[in-house]
């Protein structure tokens, strides 16, 4: 069963490290790169100030350690709730309140669930979250993924932490002689959890009721947030809390607000005392097994050099060279973000709450059950580079969304918290399922095909089914007119109305699953949905040379702002989602009245600075040159994306980093080349930023991309050679990558202008 041996599952594809120009014989360590704090504090990058606001203009990132993928992930804490759009550490902030297994969905502005945290005290016990704190110092804070320390000055304790795929090992090292105290809570904003007290084992256990947001908001999502924590020394006394009511020798705990457990002890000066906990979204039981598995003893050290070898070994897949420093650690911070989530959800048993459930279970007996998808975000570049780096992973990721769609009826929009919600617009899932088999890196039986199609064609029969977040919005108005008019309010969703945005992404989702109908040789269903892929045509207003809002009798909005914010566009202007035709440029090119049209218009958009970074819709704006005849442009614009809008420090990245999506348009910019059109398996160039990147792919195939006289300067591509042989295209097709070989970008100061 390959489920038990996840830990290891990037270890066994390679070998540890890659030797580069540091050393000849000596394997790279290659978390030196990684610096956790980026994207924890405000945004410092030009378009990020510009266009942000409010939670956009912080990346929503936690220092994690964490195992890639990993169910639970451990944070330190600066706030103690599991508010929307609230993460549990902020670099702004200057007081600690605990240690979190988190999950949170990395980057986003959704919400925490199932959590808890742990807290060490030192002399008096205090449990509440908000008066237990201790001020620290960013200056005594190490953070890297596989291991995070910090000193509480305020209770004189040095705390540890490292990780495994579903459990966490704490070291806390106590200055102070005499009482020291280890209290436990869940992360309850509704006053529910619950927790007891094993004190013949040294144990408390505890779960945290999972709620749901969006549609079906408030409700609970039929599972828990379940923790078994251990410890190592025998307490002297224990209890539960609720708030500031401490209850000695107190066992359980049930539903009240502030509630949690503690552990109280003698301590010496120096003294250590070491916690592991074991987490599970099923039962405490599982969540025991998965400690009894995974962290069988105390031994901080090996579970630390453990997690750093994993972590290397994934990292070192793509292997940097160049002269850079900075760029090195934007590069491998980017890849850190990449792998938070999706989470696995099943223990190690294979046991894992049944999607939109009702607190039933299934079982898994090949492979890893996830969930948590930041599907809007996603779908558009990061499980095109799972499919090219972690291909095993992806394929069990779509068979996870194929899983949901099979126990509940319909594909999942935006499946989060193990539930439908139907968060953000779009059809996505649709994408992702045929971006992974167009390349092959999965087969789909004709029941994947047509719950596909289900969700393409149908709503549901009942209001309660549709209002719960199944089935497309607006489907039924979008099949009638061919978009979705001014009239249609789109009410039973998080984001109402949107129309000409949806109109545009359902277009893309239609293109996608013509996709997969062309492989699957189904003739009669390709020509319907790629007929309705140009759907985009339907919105676009001639005489604003826009998309536009339109409405049931035909006629377009005299309401039009072009750089403005609409409530019939989603989070941007009408001008920034102009250009969202990935699947059909030309085709947009010619509605725009041509290339030279496109090109004046295209420019204009980036000179006046309506290009907004830090939000996904405009990600692949900058590579359209590549099909209008000026590709140089690309070269340049991504380019200076690279350098203005991501940095080193606490706010270099532009916006919400939404499961590492922000991160990995970095990553492929780097690389040299950006999937505009995931459904089909090519990239657009755009050139290396490093000298040399060597990608070791999970069939253990090499790829090599050279670009040995790249610096900031020369930043144009000079000539393409693939595998030796000259290269003219401007895009790149996935089986060439996928299959290793050799890329050489010559690089330049100046651009080439060949058409």
């Amino acid at each position: 069963m390959r489920i038990k041996i996840y830990l290891l599952g990037f270890v066994l594809g390679i070998g540890f490290g890659c030797s580069t120009k540091q050393s000849e014989n000596a394997p790279v360590d290659f978390t030196q790169y990684v610096n956790p704090m980026i994207g924890t504090a405000k945004t410092t990058t030009i378009a990020g100030l510009r266009h942000g606001g409010g939670s956009e203009q912080n990346a929503q990132v936690q220092p994690s350690v964490t195992v890639p993928f990993g169910m639970t992930n451990w944070s330190p804490q600066t706030n103690n709730v599991e508010t929307k759009c609230m993460s549990a550490y902020y670099y702004k902030d200057s007081i600690i309140t605990g240690f979190r297994g988190s999950h949170w969905l990395s980057g986003s502005c959704t919400q925490e669930y199932g959590s808890f945290a742990i807290m060490p005290v030192s002399g008096d016990l205090v449990c509440n979250p908000d008066k237990r704190g201790s001020a620290y110092s960013h200056d005594n804070e190490t953070a890297t993924p596989y291991y995070y320390n910090v000193n509480l000055p305020d209770h004189n304790i040095l705390t540890e932490m490292t990780a495994t795929t579903r459990c966490g090992l704490l070291r806390f090292t106590f200055e102070n002689e005499g009482p020291a105290h280890l209290v436990i809570n869940p992360n309850s904003d509704e006053g529910e959890g619950f927790a007891k007290v094993n004190a013949d084992n040294n144990e408390i256990v505890g779960y945290n009721p999972v709620h749901r947001i969006y549609q079906g908001w408030g409700k609970q999502a039929g599972f828990s947030g379940y923790f078994v924590m251990q410890v190592e020394k025998v307490p002297v006394s224990y209890g539960v809390y609720s708030g500031d009511d401490i209850h000695q020798k107190q066992l359980t705990i049930e539903n009240l607000p502030n509630l949690g457990a503690y552990f109280s002890f003698d301590v010496k000066k120096g003294e250590v005392l070491r916690v592991k906990i074991g987490t599970s979204f099923v039962s405490v039981e599982e969540a025991r097994n998965n400690l009894n598995e995974e962290i069988p003893d105390f031994d901080f050290e090996k579970t630390k050099e453990s997690l750093k070898k994993t972590w290397n070994d994934l990292l070192s897949r793509l292997a940097v060279q160049g002269d850079n420093h900075d760029d090195k650690v934007k590069f491998y911070t980017a890849l850190y973000h990449c792998f938070q989530q999706p989470r696995i959800y099943n223990d190690v048993s294979g046991t894992y709450p049944r999607f939109d459930g009702n607190a039933q279970t299934d079982t898994i007996c090949d492979g890893n059950y996830y969930c948590d998808f930041s599907v809007w975000d996603t779908y558009r570049a990061m499980h095109a580079f799972y499919s090219l780096i972690v291909p095993e992973e992806n394929a069990d990721m779509v068979r996870s969304l194929l899983t949901m769609a099979q126990v509940g009826g319909w594909m999942p929009i935006f499946p989060k918290w193990n539930s439908y919600t139907s968060a953000m617009i779009g059809d996505h899932v649709t994408s992702i399922v045929a971006e992974a088999y167009t390349k092959g890196v999965l087969d789909l039986t004709e029941e994947d095909y047509e719950i596909l199609k289900h969700n393409a064609n149908e709503s549901p029969e009942s209001f309660a089914e549709y209002t719960d977040g199944k089935g497309r919005r607006a489907l039924k108005s979008y099949l009638k007119y061919g978009y979705i008019p001014l009239e249609d309010s789109v009410m039973e969703a998080f984001h109402k109305r949107e129309q000409v945005s949806r109109t545009l992404e359902y277009a893309y989702d239609d293109f996608a699953l013509a996709q997969i109908a062309k492989k699957m040789k189904k003739t009669e269903d390709y020509n319907y949905y790629i007929k309705r892929a140009q759907n985009y045509r339907n919105v676009f207003d001639p005489k604003v040379n826009n998309m536009n809002g339109r409405h049931a009798d035909g006629t377009f909005t005299k309401d039009f702002t072009r750089d403005q914010h609409t409530s019939f566009i989603t989070e941007g202007t009408p001008w920034q989602y102009n250009w969202y035709v990935p699947h059909d440029v030309d085709g947009l090119i010619e509605l725009m009245g041509g290339r030279d049209a496109f090109n004046t218009n295209l420019d204009k958009f980036f000179e006046v600075g309506q290009y907004w970074h830090g939000n996904e819709p405009g990600h692949q704006i900058p590579f359209l040159y590549n099909y209008s005849g000026q590709p140089w442009k690309t070269q340049k614009i991504v380019a200076d994306v690279m350098n203005e809008e991501y940095g080193t420090g606490p706010g270099g990245l532009s916006g919400n980093d939404d499961a590492g999506e922000m991160s990995v348009w970095y990553v492929f910019g780097a690389l040299g080349f950006y999937p505009v059109c995931p459904a089909l398996p090519e990239y657009q160039i755009c050139g290396s930023k490093f000298k040399k990147v060597t990608i070791r792919m999970q069939s253990g195939k090499l790829l090599e991309i050279n670009a040995p006289n790249y610096s900031k300067e020369n930043i144009y591509i000079q000539g393409i050679t693939l595998n030796g042989k000259e290269y003219q295209s401007n895009s790149l097709n996935h089986f060439d990558l996928a299959g290793g070989g050799k890329i050489n970008f010559e690089m330049g100061p100046e651009p080439k202008k060949v058409k």
